[in-house]
């Protein structure tokens, strides 16, 4: 028996299960074109999934890559997955992590970390490309003061589910069967999805907040019509089906609520203005920890 069951058809009386439709900003961040969906007028977050960001697809010229120079976080979960390319990832912890498509980087910044990335130099004898997502969960108010860690997970952490015309990664969480091994401090769902034209995926409301996110493709979901670079929120217990119209990607991802809501500013998050201000002195006076190996240059305040 298949684990992607179709949800139960529901009365034609019930609420509609879109709840908004958000069109992304768009950005250029150094030759790279970043999407970001979340936080939006709508809605400030899914479940924890504070930021949202699409990047790519981009290819650089021989020798050239991303070079995001060291920077820091405070009170976010970094959530780093490829569809293609490599990003190398160092951090203030001594970390230093090549991600690779299929794969998964979280770094957990609780009371601060600096981190960089770049295209490997390694990459940079060709002309590398470069496709993802970069999402940021918030930390429950208990944990924004926690020790940062940070956690690499392979492609055998991350399960694959398929089904005719349908392929479903799970980043992390649990659905269709299957629990990636990656571990969370919320209940949190989050999933990479290649749908054939005229596959139908269902999405059930296991969670509470639920959006899904079209990367490439154009797909049907309650009498809608969604193309690529749209982030879908789903209402409260309304299961739905998405349809590929074409070949299709969409990122699955919810979770419970987050205990509050949080201010944002520059990397920063937090329940408290005041801790980010602390942050953004520490910072600016120089009193936040380098990363080894990449402390030449780093990024100002902004």
């Amino acid at each position: 028996m298949s684990q992607f069951q179709t949800p139960e058809p529901t009365p034609a009386a019930r609420r509609a299960a879109i709840e908004h439709v958000i069109a992304p900003r768009v950005a250029d961040l150094g030759g790279v074109m970043v999407r970001r969906a979340l936080p939006a007028q709508q809605v400030q977050m899914i479940g924890p999934f504070i930021f949202f960001d699409e990047f790519g697809p981009a290819e650089f010229l021989l020798g050239e890559g991303l070079d995001i120079s060291p920077h820091p976080h405070i009170g976010l979960t970094t959530v780093t997955y490829l569809f293609d390319g490599e990003i190398a990832h160092r951090d203030s912890l001594g970390s230093d992590q090549v991600i690779r498509p299929g794969e998964l980087n979280l770094m957990h910044s609780g009371r601060g970390i600096v981190h960089s990335e770049r295209t490997p130099q390694a990459a940079r004898t060709g002309r590398p490309k470069l496709y993802g997502v970069q999402t940021w969960m918030a930390h429950p108010r208990a944990l924004e003061d926690a020790e940062p860690s940070f956690v690499h997970h392979g492609a055998q952490d991350l399960p694959t589910i398929e089904d005719a015309g349908k392929q479903v990664k799970l980043i992390m969480g649990s659905m269709y069967g299957a629990t990636a091994a990656a571990r969370t401090p919320t209940q949190t769902i989050y999933a990479d999805a290649i749908l054939k034209a005229g596959a139908s995926l269902p999405f059930d409301a296991d969670v509470e907040e639920r959006g899904f996110y079209v990367a490439t493709g154009e797909v049907e979901a309650d009498g809608a019509r969604f193309g690529a670079g749209r982030l879908i929120v789903l209402r409260p217990g309304e299961a739905v089906a998405i349809r590929a119209l074409a070949d299709s990607r969409l990122i699955l991802l919810g979770g419970e609520p987050m205990d509050g809501p949080r201010f944002i500013w520059w990397n920063f998050v937090s329940s408290r203005k005041e801790t980010m201000i602390a942050a953004a002195h520490e910072w600016e006076a120089g009193r936040m920890p380098s990363v080894p190996g990449d402390d030449e240059n780093f990024v100002l305040l902004r």
